[in-house]
């Protein structure tokens, strides 16, 4: 499986602990084990692999070579910012993607802090200044994303869905449990590992430079919840919604929980976008999004 697959405290407190730039993986190629190990490997490589990311296997291992890629465009970042600001919601706010070098090494910090919090990420296996040699995160077996696990069980009906929804649940929670974050925790970046544990890619860009430990952590679960919310309110949102406050006691701080409520009331006038799917899949997700909050937290004026 792709491990760069696609796509509050104290204010003053900034956190030192990302949808990453990933096309579609070039195909597996085989290669001997350099004499040098993967060091060699990822200096030798690195100026001759065209896509972005490619696996290869040294061996009978399988590893992914991440290049740098260019910056990400600009135009975005400052409509995401408006939105942010005439909702009055930092959380929201776009973090900037450096792209080239500054992303290679950003990434690179957050998998080994997360690792070394005992979280199940890539391994580093090699860094150069242009990219990457990363472990398979399934050893060389089969993984799955807990957005195809998801659309499976849509098919096998509401519980089924709920059952896989609330393992993406838990494995947010196991992350904010270690005093830690991600950053695009929509469910294609949680993966199912062959051995049943779920681990985290994506970590180009680190929201911990611009905001503190609790918004991180808020915007880990509502990006999940942005990215699931479609199927979830089509299928059981009362059921949910059950799930989520059960797992938003014993999951996340007073100081999130707070920050979620507060969100969700910002949010309300978004319950009113319109539905037509020719508004774009965005605007259906965010509709679906503000549309759950505004259930599971009614308002009290």
């Amino acid at each position: 499986m792709n491990p760069l697959h696609r796509g509050r405290g104290s204010t003053s407190t900034r956190v030192q602990m990302r949808k990453g730039a990933a096309s579609a993986p070039a195909p597996l190629t085989a290669q001997d084990t350099p004499r040098d190990g993967y060091a060699e490997f990822l200096r030798s490589t690195l100026p001759r692999q065209a896509d972005t990311v490619a696996s290869h296997r040294l061996g009978q291992e399988r590893v992914w070579l991440k290049k740098a890629g260019p910056r990400h465009g600009k135009w975005g970042y400052r409509v995401m910012a408006l939105f942010a600001h005439a909702l009055r919601l930092d959380i929201i706010k776009p973090v900037p993607n450096p792209g080239g070098e500054a992303a290679v090494a950003i990434e690179a910090r957050r998998l080994r802090q997360l690792g070394a919090a005992g979280l199940r990420v890539p391994q580093v296996l090699a860094q150069e200044a242009g990219g990457l040699l990363l472990s398979d995160l399934g050893q060389s077996h089969a993984t799955v994303t807990v957005q195809e696990r998801i659309e499976q069980a849509a098919a096998a009906g509401p519980a089924a869905l709920l059952a896989v929804w609330r393992e993406g649940l838990e494995a947010i929670a196991a992350v904010h449990a270690r005093g830690a974050y991600l950053s695009q925790a929509f469910d294609r970046n949680l993966v199912q590992c062959p051995d049943g544990v779920i681990g985290y890619i994506d970590f180009e860009d680190d929201p911990g430079e611009t905001l503190d430990l609790v918004d991180c952590q808020v915007r880990d679960w509502l990006s999940y919840l942005h990215s699931t919310a479609m199927l979830v309110r089509a299928a059981a949102p009362q059921a949910a919604g059950e799930h989520w406050h059960a797992m938003q006691q014993t999951g996340a701080s007073e100081a999130v929980r707070q920050r979620i409520a507060e969100a969700s009331r910002r949010m309300r006038w978004l319950r009113k976008l319109p539905a037509s799917r020719r508004w774009g899949r965005d605007t259906q997700r965010v509709r679906a999004l503000a549309r759950l909050l505004g259930r599971w937290y009614p308002d009290r004026d």
